[in-house]
């Protein structure tokens, strides 16, 4: 953190009502997943031959990582493009990352058939180089490691460990690089899962670069997010919102908003799968409904003056999300067939126990960052924060 922007914990009591509903919602979470490690998925999914992935992969990992994508995309103004003065959010959006990752990480133990194997992954032995799966486990699990390690001054102020954390800055500088291009590689791959899924997904979603439009999309959600962050904390604390700073981000997210629908429509075009977009079908509806939450933040903060109003910053976050949940929800669950489809009684819809560990995942982040930002210098010190 920036000498001219010093962090400081927030303070205020950790028992309100945020905290009260999160902690229910985590225990609802707990006992699904105790009915799941003991009697199975099928004890608490809807997940057949068919759809083997369902909400939790897709969600929980999918949509959760580029969700944490916000401390990449900012590390990448502020470390790579040298963008200094938006170091202040550096550690927010990292924190956020933080829980995102390691969350999706823990998540994808949720989903594994024979969960008590998953150190599998991870052990030579049964090392597959080859496999899309392989490449994005190891580097989603190499960044939360990184991430933590980014991360980790901060406990060190908070506790006192000057000395640690003086050695801890002289090599920073190399995981701060490992956590540029780590996200890059596995946020790519997830698009390969796709890819390598064949016919089974439909055109709109189906091409070989998909990895690219991963990639594109989860840089431009990740300055989404951080609008989104910063309005609801500086609601939450009623603390004063970093307009200097949100308002260049959010032209910044709209030039990267702009190559990447550029690249996804100029794909549709060159292979001749625009026609499937306006067939009467599901598939269309929800690809306009996709594209619409994408072109909505240019009618929200298109204009300088629009950037000015908070609101319009925050919508546009929102907007910007629910664009990259559609987009990777349409190529995994709803432009997905198997071809079989409900001849074979392969269908899926998520049941309520499903929807409950997707709901009580992100109320655990939403404690977490409670808990850290109260305790911990995360935000920017301010006089009123609280």
């Amino acid at each position: 953190m920036s000498a001219h922007h010093p962090a400081a914990p927030v303070g205020g009591k950790l028992f309100n009502l945020p905290v009260m509903i999160c902690s229910l919602l985590i225990a609802a979470m707990i006992a699904v997943l105790f009915v799941r490690f003991i009697f199975g998925l099928g004890a608490v999914t809807n997940l057949n031959d068919g759809y083997p992935w369902g909400i939790w992969v897709v969600f929980d990992v999918v949509i959760g990582s580029a969700f944490a994508c916000g401390g990449f995309s900012v590390a990448m103004l502020v470390y790579i493009f040298n963008r200094g003065q938006y170091h202040p959010m550096v550690r927010p959006a990292l924190l956020a990352s933080l829980f995102g990752y390691t969350l999706a990480g823990v998540g994808v133990l949720f989903d594994l058939g024979r969960w008590w194997n998953f150190w599998h992954i991870l052990w030579p032995g049964y090392a597959n180089p080859n496999s899309v799966m392989f490449e994005v486990a190891v580097c989603i699990s190499a960044y939360i490691t990184v991430m933590w390690i980014e991360f980790s001054p901060v406990f060190m102020e908070q506790w006192g460990l000057k000395v640690q954390k003086k050695k801890l800055e002289k090599v920073l500088f190399f995981f701060i690089a490992l956590g540029t291009l780590l996200p890059m590689m596995h946020q790519s791959s997830l698009g390969t899962l796709l890819v390598v899924m064949g016919p089974q997904v439909n055109p709109l979603w189906q091409t070989p670069i998909v990895p690219l439009l991963y990639l594109l999309s989860a840089v431009t959600i990740g300055y989404g997010i951080v609008l989104f962050e910063s309005c609801v904390a500086s609601s939450a604390y009623r603390r004063d919102i970093e307009m200097h700073l949100l308002q260049p981000m959010a032209k910044i997210m709209l030039g990267l908003l702009t190559v990447f629908l550029a690249v996804r429509f100029g794909d549709l075009v060159v292979r001749g799968a625009l026609v499937h977009a306006v067939k009467p079908s599901l598939e269309a509806f929800f690809f306009w409904l996709e594209a619409g939450c994408f072109v909505l933040p240019y009618l929200l903060v298109g204009s300088a003056g629009a950037r000015r109003n908070p609101a319009r910053l925050f919508l546009a976050g929102c907007a910007i999300m629910m664009g990259g949940i559609l987009l990777r929800v349409n190529g995994f669950l709803i432009g997905y067939d198997t071809g079989l489809g409900v001849d074979h009684g392969w269908n899926y819809f998520p049941s309520i126990a499903e929807m409950l560990v997707t709901i009580g995942m992100f109320a655990l982040e939403v404690l977490g960052y409670i808990v850290i930002t109260r305790r911990f210098p995360v935000l920017p010190r301010e006089g009123a924060a609280h």
